[in-house]
């Protein structure tokens, strides 16, 4: 059974390590609300192809959830709801929320400078609707995201598309029409499920069924099952938003903390590629352009493969095409080759709250940054030209890094998005597929005979300590001081208008207005996955897959699952 904490590299690991085991006799899915993204389901799809062709049983069960989890589950060979259960397969959907109206009534004028017609970062704070490029990649999004989601539940349930599709238009809304309709293969409380199991696995009832979780699996050593051999190639992850601290914050990439780790995986001799897991919506521009800068540093001396989780946009995609290759899933959100600046003016809502401020200065845009005012014509004008270098920094070398010529990198660029799919027809990436596909690659780089085993080293530890933690508080205190700004404004209106049970979207638009939440499309952190299709880039779509490397614990810096401060002190040990 997968838990809430159970990790996509514990998962995928086990669904290999399962496989060939003698003693599982099947996999036994409960699925609750997923909250990853669909790039990291589709990874974990493809293990459970794998795993079927083991020739062991599949099920899998859900009491309620959405297309996600029926996506995940209709991998299995067979899927069962509870009678009362719920299912929603309805189609997909996408929206954006516009803060600008909200804005100019308490106060706070956003001042932004965006370059690329496709670069939608500040669109919820300057509009007060979807732009027309905006409605066009988001719509590109989710077209590909809808055929995908149609495509696999097709093959995965025997039917044709367009069966999938009259089903999700006919919106069903009893389990029983899923059941008539062979979209789950029948309507089964729990304990009938282990009883029907415990039957066909010839168990006496009133015995228990041998179960093992994937928590407990995961401890079962691969080598038992001679999977534990072989060169070593390095793992490193780039997950969450990129930033210049040096001190590593949750959720954040850091300089220091990348740089330290490229560098580990560089001077390790036994190291024979690297493979750069992202899995980031952007950043810090600086950061991002250091960090590439060491990996191409890296390349030098051994391969570097890139492999992109749910996101690699913007300083995302920047880190990533430092590689020799890309490797993203069809669903992965990708491209965003554009730069957004600004600045919020707080000259109005400063006037409401009677706060007064003077600033003296020396230097004619030593006062560009002000919050208490707009900027003047020439500090607007410096401001444009600052993110228009930028703009051509970052095109440039994606142009190069792609070998491509700078007109034609400009038609891909403008701030747009793109899916793995979309990106791989254009050249953005090299080809579709997870971190397994980008391990055989890594291999193919690093001449390693395809059917060679590889062991997997992970590099990249929990980030931050507890006194760095409270380091790091220190640090957002400028940036909170702009949240209580915001939310008093935004708490004023909502209780004149008397709408006070609105008050946790009005703090979730805040964080967001200020870059503490994530936008639209930004998947949140979460583990890397590991492992399998023994395919290269010169191949087409997967069919044939064969175990392609595992995790090997002895050369994990600490384990993940261990609580943060457990951990955290074992990493300092080691």
């Amino acid at each position: 059974m997968f838990s809430r904490a159970t990790s996509l590299p514990a998962v995928c690991e086990c669904l290999i390590k399962a496989a060939y085991d003698p003693r599982v006799a099947g996999l036994f899915i409960k699925v609750g609300l997923l909250s990853c993204g669909w790039a990291k389901v589709e990874e974990i799809r493809r293990h459970i192809d794998f795993f079927r062709q083991s020739g062991k049983f599949t099920i899998g069960y859900m009491e309620r959830g959405n297309e996600k989890e029926y996506f995940l589950l209709s991998a299995c060979e067979e899927v069962y709801l509870p009678p009362s259960g719920s299912l929603g397969l309805r189609g997909l959907s996408v929206s954006a929320t516009f803060l600008r109206g909200t804005l100019n009534k308490i106060g706070i004028e956003p001042q932004v400078r965006r370059i690329g017609k496709y670069k939608s970062a500040g669109d919820q704070l300057l509009r007060e609707d979807m732009s027309e490029p905006q409605r066009e990649q988001l719509t590109a999004l989710l077209e590909d995201l809808y055929s995908g989601f149609v495509a696999g539940v097709a093959k995965s349930r025997s039917k044709a598309e367009n069966e999938v599709i009259d089903m999700l238009e006919e919106g069903f809304v009893d389990t029983e029409s899923f059941r008539e309709g062979g979209w789950v293969t029948d309507l089964k409380y729990m304990d009938e499920l282990i009883d029907m199991v415990k039957e066909r696995q010839k168990v006496d009832k009133k015995k228990k069924l041998k179960r093992v979780t994937l928590r407990r699996y995961a401890s079962v050593s691969p080598s038992a099952f001679g999977l534990g051999a072989g060169k070593v190639i390095a793992v490193i992850r780039a997950s969450g938003s990129i930033t210049g601290a040096q001190m590593a914050q949750a959720g954040s990439i850091t300089t220091k903390q990348t740089i330290r780790e490229i560098q580990q995986a560089r001077d390790n001799k036994a190291v024979k590629a690297i493979v750069l897991r992202v899995d980031s919506p952007g950043g810090d521009a600086l950061a991002s352009d250091i960090m590439w800068r060491e990996l191409q540093k890296a390349a030098v001396e051994k391969p570097v493969i890139a492999s992109m989780s749910d996101v690699a946009a913007s300083g995302g995609y920047y880190l990533a095409m430092a590689a020799s290759k890309i490797v993203a899933e069809g669903l992965t959100i990708t491209g965003s080759i554009g730069v957004v600046l600004g600045k919020f003016s707080l000259q109005e809502l400063y006037k409401k709250i009677g706060v007064g401020k003077e600033m003296l200065s020396k230097g004619r845009y030593a006062e560009i940054l002000a919050e208490s005012r707009s900027f003047s014509k020439e500090e607007e004008e410096y401001f444009t030209r600052l993110a228009e270098h930028s703009y051509t920094e970052f095109r440039n070398k994606a142009a190069e890094c792609r070998g491509m010529a700078t007109e034609e990198m400009q038609e891909l660029a403008q701030g747009r998005v793109w899916s793995g799919r979309r990106a791989a027809d254009v050249g953005l990436i090299d080809a579709v597929g997870g971190i397994s596909r980008a391990i055989a690659v890594a291999k193919q780089a690093a001449d390693i005979a395809p059917d060679k085993p590889v062991r997997l080293m992970e590099l990249s530890r929990q980030k931050g300590s507890p006194l760095e933690a409270l380091q790091g508080a220190g640090a957002m205190a400028g940036t909170l001081t702009w949240v209580l700004f915001l939310l008093f404004g935004l708490g004023s209106l909502i209780k004149s208008r008397g709408q006070e049970g609105k008050a946790d979207f009005v703090i979730d638009a805040a964080l967001a207005a200020v870059g503490l939440a994530g936008p639209l499309l930004q998947s949140k952190q979460s583990d890397v996955e590991y492992l399998m299709e023994d395919v290269s880039l010169d191949d087409g779509p997967a069919k044939d897959v064969a175990p392609q490397a595992v995790l090997d614990e002895s050369l994990m810096a600490a384990s993940g699952n261990l609580p943060p401060l457990l951990r955290d002190l074992i990493s300092k040990l080691l």
